[in-house]
């Protein structure tokens, strides 16, 4: 990168960007973990009500500083990270401010603190005696992590802010689902086993039996004994029905959405692009199963056996076959973006029941670890044999892979290299528009799968509705789940699940329809700008090489591009 005099703006901003990276892993060490950063692994995380509140100041400083710094004093590229740093820094102070995840105990993905530790440490890097002894210093932390988590929990709910009951009943479950796991097949102790190293594998062994396990025990019993009698039962299981959950909501919309859009706004948003499919659903049910009538298809789709799995096998081999076709074309619409092949693992089924059907995970910075798509092959016939190619094209390529392993490698501040649930409407909003742009790219293998596309995207647009439904308008769990499944072709027992994840993470879920609606309304307008000098490679390319920005960000960035390729009169390459 460009070298800085000490005193610039610019080498101001390089600092700022330091301190944000620092505050913002050593508050959240397991989502530092999941992006692929070693440095943080050896925290076992302090969720105290005082370790949010320093992060929330010292966050909230760093974005006050960067807002301070005179855009005309940076260069182009410095515009770009001093407005990614304040969105995020602000966005990370807000929700360390509210700690929404402290009000609604759950064992869903991100939000959960104890989830997160069950995803974060099985990926955890022993290749080395510098990863092993940061692996054993963290399994060692656990106990207190654990300890003080409890005592989160049971401080929240002192003072009014009561996880819903579902919430807590999930968490329990989720524990005790890890505590009756044999010891050899402890989560916690698979990078004890891929280490090979003897003494590692006994001293972990030790520490998760003799200390970490009595821990978790603690915790599913405080959870039990303590938050169940006094958690909410009744209809508003929104954030809106603690104190502080409002503003807390509204500050998670302009975080995850990167926006200023209104609860009301991206409702009616939802509802609008539900009706816009209607067409295609007729359209493209017709010829893949002789129905034109919504409902009539989104039953069949249900109640057919025949579109189930059988066979966990069947399912990883959709994931590589999809992979597979996706990689053979992808020069055609991507530059050579320099990054190693994604590889396909299953998760864990003892996690299946608050996973969803996949996740990437990125490669580690050091190359110890390949970039993942994570797949849920356990109980396969409740698993429909539309859906995995394009939930494979959204986690994989050209989804997440490309976008998330490409942004390591790029030459621009760490703290932009490495971000996932950190620039949401970005990231998920890439991979929704990945699914659109595989149907474009010809992937899918038939028209059944590509009404697998159709009910994913629809599932998107009912979070829309259902999510700003649940927090901003106060509607009851059965409602939403009535709306999820009257609107999508999935099951019921896969709607209450996306319920009970809205519910636990509020906000997140409006990142993807809203970042892919943007991206493709950006591509649209270079499009008509720039006509026969327009080229899907050159528009990739300029979005991938800014890494996660948010949406604001990202609309200059494009705008930048299409006046440059205006002034050059040459069509692009």
């Amino acid at each position: 990168m460009t070298t800085t005099t000490p005193g610039t703006a610019a080498d101001q901003l390089a600092a700022l960007g330091e301190r944000y990276f620092h505050a913002q892993h050593t508050y959240d060490p397991y989502n530092a973990t999941l992006l692929g950063l070693t440095e943080f692994d050896h925290l076992p995380g302090d969720p105290s009500r005082e370790a949010s509140a320093r992060a929330a100041a010292e966050l909230g400083a760093v974005a006050d500083a960067a807002e301070a710094l005179d855009p005309e004093s940076l260069s182009e590229a410095g515009i770009v990270d001093r407005g990614v740093l304040v969105a995020l820094a602000r966005g990370a102070a807000q929700d360390a401010a509210h700690s929404l995840w402290a009000a609604n105990a759950s064992a869903k993905g991100y939000v959960s603190r104890q989830g997160l530790v069950f995803q974060a440490v099985p990926a955890m890097t022993t290749a080395d005696a510098a990863g092993r002894e940061r692996y054993l210093h963290r399994l060692a932390g656990l106990p207190g992590f654990f300890g003080a988590l409890a005592d989160r929990y049971a401080q929240e709910a002192t003072a009014g802010r009561v996880p819903t009951r579902l919430g807590v009943e999930h968490a329990v479950e989720q524990l005790e689902g890890h505590l009756g796991a044999a010891v050899e097949e402890d989560a916690l102790l698979a990078p004890a086993r891929a280490s090979g190293d003897t003494a590692t594998q006994e001293e972990a062994t030790r520490l998760v039996l003799d200390e970490v396990r009595p821990a978790l025990r603690t915790l599913a019993a405080r959870l039990r004994e303590d938050l169940l009698p006094v958690a909410r039962d009744g209809a508003d299981i929104g954030i809106r029905a603690v104190p502080g959950g409002r503003e807390g909501y509204a500050a998670a919309v302009r975080r995850h959405t990167t926006t200023d859009l209104t609860p009301e706004e991206i409702h009616q948003l939802g509802l609008d692009v539900l009706a816009e499919m209607r067409a295609q659903w007729s359209e493209i049910g017709t010829r893949a199963l002789g129905e034109g009538e919504f409902s009539r298809i989104t039953r069949r789709l249900r109640e057919d056996p025949a579109l189930r799995f059988q066979t966990s096998a069947e399912i990883l081999a959709v994931a590589h076959a999809a992979l597979a076709r996706a990689e053979s074309v992808r020069a055609r619409w991507f530059p050579d973006l320099g990054i190693p092949d994604c590889v396909i693992e299953e998760i864990n089924p003892v996690d299946g029941a608050g996973s969803a059907l996949g996740y990437y995970r990125p490669p580690a910075v050091d190359g110890s670890r390949p970039g993942a798509y994570c797949v849920l092959a356990a109980d396969a016939p409740s698993h429909f044999r539309y859906e995995y190619e394009a939930l494979s094209f959204h986690e994989a390529v050209p989804g997440h892979h490309l976008q998330l392993a490409s942004a390591q490698l790029l030459d621009i501040p760490r703290y932009r290299r490495h971000l996932d649930v950190e620039a949401c409407s970005f990231n998920e909003g890439w991979g929704l528009y990945s699914e659109q742009l595989a149907d474009e790219m010809g992937l899918y293998s038939d028209d059944l799968a590509r009404l697998g596309m159709l009910s994913f995207r629809a599932l998107r647009a009912c979070r829309l509705v259902v999510d700003t439904g649940i927090h901003h308008f106060g509607w009851t769990r059965e409602q939403a789940v009535e709306f999820m499944y009257e609107n999508t072709a999935t099951s019921r027992g896969h709607v209450e699940s996306e319920v009970d994840r809205y519910t636990a993470w509020p906000g997140q879920a409006l990142a993807y329809m809203v970042g892919c609606r943007e991206i493709a309304r950006l591509r649209a307008h270079a499009e008509a700008a720039l006509g026969d000098r327009f080229s899907v490679v050159a528009f990739h390319r300029t979005v991938l090489s800014v890494g996660p920005v948010p949406l604001t960000v990202l609309g200059d960035v494009v705008e930048r591009h299409v006046t440059a390729t205006l002034a050059s009169h040459t069509p692009e390459d």
